[in-house]
């Protein structure tokens, strides 16, 4: 577990995925959720290359899949109110 966790702290990784989960959970529909993830994971990456960095294919996966729980969450939310 302690593995996980520094690999999840490695890069800020955590904060891509906290991001999406954010974009997620505040779509209002799938097409909104998905566009909207996909460019901030891509301007997180450009954003990356232009401090010095390199794009990370981990940190755009991150990205995406904070956004699908995002989305998943706030959709059950909807159905339960």
């Amino acid at each position: 577990m302690k593995k996980l966790i520094d690999w999840f702290k490695e890069s800020n990784r955590w904060k891509h995925f906290a991001g999406g989960v954010l974009i997620g959970f505040g779509s209002n529909g799938l097409y909104c959720a998905a566009y909207t993830g996909a460019w901030v994971a891509v301007a997180l990456e450009v954003k990356d290359v232009q401090w010095g960095g390199k794009a990370d294919a981990v940190d755009f996966a991150l990205t995406l899949a904070g956004v699908a729980v995002g989305y998943g969450l706030a959709t059950i939310e909807r159905m339960i109110v």
